[in-house]
């Protein structure tokens, strides 16, 4: 996915309480190789309504198991957060983590589907039930940015 993105986020604007009610707003991405390929780095302008920030992700590969773990980084809250780790399997990436929310323990999914060269798709989820249930509250699109693809 390297290269600069166009995205549409559409999130829930609650999570973990049934929420049916989702926003949309604009984003981009520009994702950047790193350590002789065996990651990456990018960083996201989030056009969010309740105010813009940046954050980015940091992945990396590990050759010897196959696994990438999966690292973001929000300026809105410090540090690092507990990385994602799984693989790709075709154009399909399906990556998890303990995690808490609100207090509560949960596990969390990230998932990329058909990743191509022009086009993706991003989803993160959460179980409150140790993974027999899970509510997606953010996905992000992402479309080549084509003034910037060559």
């Amino acid at each position: 996915m390297h290269g600069r993105w166009r995205v549409r986020h559409r999130k829930l604007r609650t999570r973990l309480e049934g929420a049916r009610d989702w926003f949309e707003f604009p984003g981009t991405l520009d994702v950047k190789p790193v350590l002789g390929g065996h990651g990456n780095v990018d960083e996201n302008v989030l056009d969010d309504p309740a105010g813009r920030y940046l954050a980015t992700s940091l992945r990396v590969f590990d050759p010897r198991t196959g696994t990438w773990s999966i690292y973001w980084v929000d300026e809105r809250v410090p540090g690092l957060g507990t990385p994602v780790i799984g693989r790709f399997d075709a154009r399909t990436g399906r990556f998890y983590a303990d995690e808490s929310f609100e207090g509560r323990p949960i596990a969390v999914r990230f998932t990329y589907e058909d990743v191509r060269p022009g086009r993706a798709r991003w989803a993160q989820a959460f179980s409150a039930d140790g993974g027999k249930g899970w509510e997606t509250n953010w996905i992000m699109d992402f479309e080549r940015d084509q003034e910037s693809a060559g």
